[in-house]
């Protein structure tokens, strides 16, 4: 059984790849397949184009046929994609802007299938579960669909409940893309500084994460516990009993979109106290906290009564350890004092910047971008225009930051944006400078030091302790002559493919020539069975040599190197 499901697995994955690589092929990509040694797909590709579509492609940009490509290939295609919006310090602004525009809109799932799911991850039926099932979603993405109900104890709530099979999907696509990260490593070392594995692994990691619901609902008990006594969030409930991997329940929330200002208006709310209480809340979330939402986008805030500002879908979320949280404060503290080596250091300290990195060229950048904001007041910084122009001038050199610092900073910059919608005169630096200065003081009281300082020795202690251990075993791996050092060879795997394949074709070529001569001397004989008054095993050896040869011109000529 375990073989029959191993095969049923691969075959649909070399139907998928198929299906990929048909795709990128169809968007004007088949370059790109052609450097992955994958030319097969490449004329199987070809033939699926037509005239008409390579015009109609030719006039889009690069980005816009890989956003369309992304899009066609379904829903794994389109989160990778709206993954990658959120790294500006790996791809240029042109995709992520254009990545930005993936939509995860798709056609309702029908209803008998929803609730078919819903009792196969509960156990029972919805009519056990609800007095009232609403068919028409609330919403409907690639991954799940939402649904309006009444439990019988009559309190309301929404079933975020998981497509069918797309669990499935997802698994295949990621080993795809997998398979394609290491190829794109091997054969591509423009693309491959970029770390397209390791990517695919972010990826993989975060999905899993947004697909396990259960996850989800400790995610916002978690936040629910955060802001207990805090009156101006609330975060809704979650019904376990109703809950599962695929399955997450939780309470009705009827409010306002945060964007619908005319209905907040009309109904007596103050939009520069809902912009002050968005920027805290979020800031309380990243400073204090350490855990962040980060999808703020206008539908996922709701205003309730009292000017309470609620979040939904909790899906995707930031966390910033003690490090990293740090590391930001003295880099933020830094931008804000305008102190060009300081920013450098603290890029060297976190081991984002290499030590073969040209400097020289950075510090230049560096003083140009401090200059351009020399002159502006404080009260009148924008961080988010701030955010992106240093994290364009980390992409132009190539640094990288980890995954969740570009989450809040895309986090940051779409707050901010709301709360400039709200309130014309919303500034995120009034709101930043309280915490900043309070971090700051909190780590350079006596306490605070200390502990630093406690740590440090310890590490160092541990060090010494394992020293004279490790000296000892590696000066024993040299008189044992075990002593190894492992060197990886870059940009050669291409080279080395070329040779191999070149030498099979001359081996091909060989082969066929000695048939060819050993069948012409045959033909010289009269040994053995005749045919047309000539050898049959002349007439085998011509025949195995023309097939061959054959075999060999369509190679070659497929290939498209003659």
């Amino acid at each position: 059984m375990i073989s029959f499901l191993s095969f049923n697995r691969n075959l649909r994955t070399i139907r998928r790849y198929r299906a990929i690589l048909g795709v990128l092929i169809k968007y004007g990509f088949g370059h790109f397949v052609e450097q992955l040694n994958l030319d097969f797909y490449l004329e199987v590709g070809k033939r699926i184009v037509t005239r008409r579509t390579e015009r109609d492609l030719q006039r889009l940009s690069q980005p816009q046929r890989l956003r369309m490509a992304m899009e066609e290939l379904g829903p794994t295609f389109i989160k990778l994609g709206q993954l990658l919006s959120t790294r500006p310090d790996v791809l240029p602004r042109s995709y992520t802007d254009e990545f930005r525009k993936l939509q995860d809109e798709v056609p309702a799932h029908p209803v008998e299938e929803i609730t078919r799911q819903i009792q196969r991850q509960l156990g029972r039926s919805i009519e056990e579960i609800c007095s009232e099932f609403i068919a028409e979603p609330l919403a409907a993405a690639s991954i799940a669909q939402v649904h309006r109900g009444r439990l019988h104890s009559g309190e309301e709530v929404v079933f975020k409940v998981q497509r069918p099979g797309i669990a499935r999907t997802v698994e295949t696509d990621i080993d795809i893309m997998m398979g394609l990260a290491h190829l794109i490593e091997q054969h591509v070392p423009a693309v491959a500084i970029y770390d397209p594995v390791g990517l695919v692994k972010e990826f993989r990691r975060t999905i899993r994460r947004e697909m396990d619901f259960n996850r989800e609902g400790h995610t916002i008990e978690r936040f629910a516990t955060n802001f207990t006594g805090d009156p101006t969030i609330y975060v809704p409930k979650v019904y376990w009993e109703y809950s599962g991997e695929t399955v997450l329940t939780l309470e009705f929330i009827d409010g306002i979109k945060i964007t619908e200002f005319g209905e907040l208006t009309a109904r007596g709310f103050d939009l520069k106290e809902l912009a002050r209480r968005g920027a805290t809340s979020f800031l309380k979330q990243v400073l204090d906290h350490g855990v962040f939402h980060g999808d703020p986008h206008p539908g996922n805030i709701f205003v309730l009564p009292d000017h309470v500002l609620c979040l939904l879908d909790y899906g995707i979320v930031g966390r910033l350890s003690p490090e990293l949280k740090q590391q930001l404060i003295e880099l933020l503290e830094a931008l804000l004092q305008r102190d060009v080596e300081r920013i450098i250091a603290q890029l060297l300290y976190s081991g984002e910047l290499t030590d073969d990195a040209d400097l020289k060229s950075l510090r230049r950048d560096l003083h140009e971008f401090i200059e351009d904001y020399y002159d502006i007041l404080l009260q009148d910084l924008r961080v988010g225009r701030l955010l992106t122009d240093f994290i364009e001038i980390l992409t132009h050199h190539r640094i990288r930051f980890p995954a969740d610092f570009m989450l809040l900073a895309k986090s940051l910059i779409a707050m901010e944006g709301l709360g400039r919608q709200l309130d014309p005169e919303f500034n995120m630096i009034d709101y930043m400078r309280p915490y900043i200065e309070q971090l700051v003081r909190e780590r350079l009281n006596p306490g605070s030091i200390s502990r630093e300082v406690f740590r440090i020795a310890q590490a160092y202690s541990s060090l010494i302790k394992n020293l004279p251990r490790d000296i000892k075993e590696f000066l024993n791996r040299l008189n044992r002559n075990q002593f190894k050092i492992d060197l990886e060879h870059r940009g050669l795997d291409k080279l080395v493919t070329d040779l191999d394949r070149s030498s099979n074709r001359i081996s091909f070529a060989v082969v066929i020539g000695a048939l060819i001569v050993g069948s012409s001397l045959i033909m010289q004989t009269d040994k053995g069975p005749l045919m047309f008054g000539f050898p049959v095993l002349g007439f085998l050896g011509y025949s195995v040599a023309g097939f061959l040869g054959l075999w060999l011109a369509i190679g070659i000529l497929r290939s498209g190197r003659l």
